[in-house]
């Protein structure tokens, strides 16, 4: 869509900020981080010729795409993850299309746990994959912001497909070290043992809250077990066994009124992931139930 001038900038922006604060939301995992790569998005705009600007979706998309990919690489540098390798630029598989519709339902049912995949994805591939996967944005328009070839983006998107696909529903056994986890995790943060609740976060653990969590006290991101069990230490005790949809987890009330909800993600009967939900817009639309 060409711009025009007859339109105020901003209102043609504002038009489009749900679409972009979706995609950095999801490329990024954090409504902060989010709010911060649009804005940025409107800065750039405002500075520009936009009158030279001949589609301001694209156009918009593309930014917000750029300002996630170095958030997301310094992330990577400052969680000193292993480094890139290089991939290969084989021909891609054939066939391979995604619903837009069907995996943006896909993210939303596996919340956290899509997150906690996508973040041991390299930059590029996780890009590739929110933007097409998610967001409808051919291959040719990903390249250029990766710095890649069409096929090298495709390849990056099958990648990350096949992890998100992969994921398998929890045995019975499973959902059972998951509580088990949750309830030493509630009992060591409510008896002061900072060594057993160190133990029962992985040692990649990433921690996200969002605004109204925040405003509680808890860090918008906290990385890594020392970090997250720093802040978790004695916080967290008085929050409640819960089922978040139908997954183990944890609710802080007050009276009759949800707080905060804890989220988890776990791998081999441990925390890998904690997602603090204050925002009770979010709260409403999660099914809780409450186990003690």
């Amino acid at each position: 869509m060409t711009v025009n001038a007859q339109r105020p900038l901003a209102e043609l922006f504002e038009a489009r900020r749900p679409r972009l604060q979706a995609i950095a939301h999801r490329m990024l995992g954090s409504s902060g981080d989010a709010e911060d790569a649009v804005q940025e998005a409107w800065l750039r705009l405002s500075r520009s010729e936009a009158g030279e600007v001949r589609d301001l979706d694209a156009w918009l998309t593309t930014v917000v795409a750029r300002v996630s990919l170095s958030i997301l690489r310094a992330r990577r540098s400052r969680r000193e993850e292993v480094t890139d390798e290089r991939l290969a630029e084989t021909t891609p598989e054939g066939g391979e299309t995604a619903d837009p519709e069907r995996e943006a339902l896909l993210a939303d049912s596996v919340g956290l746990a899509l997150l906690v995949v996508l973040d041991t994805l390299r930059p590029a591939e996780r890009l590739s994959f929110v933007l097409h996967d998610l967001f409808d944005v051919p291959f040719d328009r990903i390249a250029p912001i990766i710095e890649r070839s069409p096929a090298a983006a495709r390849q990056l998107a099958s990648r990350a497909r096949r992890r998100v696909q992969g994921a398998e529903t929890p045995s019975a056994a499973d959902a059972r070290r998951r509580h088990e986890a949750v309830a030493a995790f509630l009992a060591a943060s409510r008896g002061g043992d900072f060594e057993a609740l160190l133990a029962m976060l992985d040692p990649d653990v990433i921690l996200r809250a969002d605004q109204n969590a925040a405003r509680m006290g808890a860090p918008a991101e906290a990385f890594g077990s020392a970090e997250a069990a720093r802040f978790l230490f004695g916080r967290a005790g008085g929050a409640r066994p819960a089922l978040v949809d139908g997954i183990a987890g944890a609710v802080w009330t007050r009276g009759e009124r949800t707080l905060v909800v804890f989220r988890f993600a776990f791998a081999g009967g441990r925390i890998t992931g904690i997602d603090l939900i204050g925002e009770q817009s979010r709260i409403a639309r999660l099914d809780l139930k409450l186990l003690a």
